[in-house]
C-alpha cells in the first residue's frame, strides 16, 4: 500500500514538474523543473523494481541537466537564465497538436489488444533486461562506460590549467599564477 502511494505521488510530481517546464519564465527554472520531473520518473522506475534502469536514469539526467546548465550559462545572452522569457512559442498551434496527440495515444491505449502475460517473471529482471539489450556485450559496454568516464575526467583535468586554489602558497594574499588570457582561471 505504501509503495503504491509513493509511486502515485512520484508520478503526480513528475507530471506537475513537467508542466512547470513550460510555465516558468526562465531557462534556469525550466532546467530544474525538468530535472525534478526526470528524477521522479527514475523514482517510479526504481519503485517498479528496475533498480539499474532507475539509477542509470538518475545519473544520465543529472549529468545532462548539468551540461545543459553549463552551456546555458556559457552561450546565452542572459547567463544565469533568470530573466523572464517565454518558454512556449505558437501556443495555440502547440496546444491543438498536443490535444490531438493525447487523444490519439489514449485511443491507442484503450483500443489495442494487450498481450496476455505468459510464463513467470525472471528472478533477476535487471540482468535479463541487460542481456536482452546488450546480449553478450554487457561487459564490453560496462568497460566502455568506465573508459568514457575516465576520458571525460582526464579531458577536464588537462583543459584546466589552474583550479580554485591556484594561488601560490597557503596565503590567500599571495599572487596568482599567470593565466594564458585575462579572466582565465589561472589569471
Amino acid at each position: 500500500m505504501l509503495s503504491a502511494v509513493v509511486l502515485h505521488a512520484l508520478a503526480a510530481l513528475a507530471v506537475a514538474s513537467g508542466v512547470l517546464v513550460f510555465v516558468v519564465d526562465s531557462m534556469a527554472r525550466a532546467t530544474f523543473s525538468l530535472l525534478t520531473s526526470l528524477l521522479c520518473v527514475a523514482g517510479v522506475v526504481i519503485g517498479l523494481g528496475l533498480d539499474y534502469l532507475g539509477v542509470v536514469t538518475v545519473l544520465m539526467m543529472t549529468i545532462e541537466m548539468a551540461v545543459m546548465a553549463v552551456f546555458m550559462i556559457m552561450y546565452m545572452m542572459n547567463p544565469a537564465g533568470l530573466m523572464p522569457m517565454t518558454m512556449v512559442h505558437n501556443t495555440r498551434g502547440s496546444a491543438v497538436l498536443c490535444g490531438l496527440l493525447f487523444v490519439l495515444l489514449v485511443t491507442g491505449v484503450l483500443l489495442i489488444p494487450w498481450p496476455e502475460p505468459r510464463g513467470r517473471p525472471p528472478r533477476d529482471a535487471t540482468r535479463e533486461l541487460g542481456m536482452s539489450l546488450m546480449g553478450p556485450q554487457m561487459l564490453t559496454m560496462m568497460t566502455l562506460g568506465m573508459a568514457l568516464f575516465a576520458t571525460i575526467v582526464s579531458g577536464v583535468v588537462l583543459a584546466v590549467r589552474g583550479g580554485r586554489y591556484d594561488r601560490r602558497g597557503d596565503g590567500l594574499d599571495a599572487g596568482r599564477e599567470p593565466g594564458p588570457s585575462r579572466g582565465d582561471v589561472g589569471g
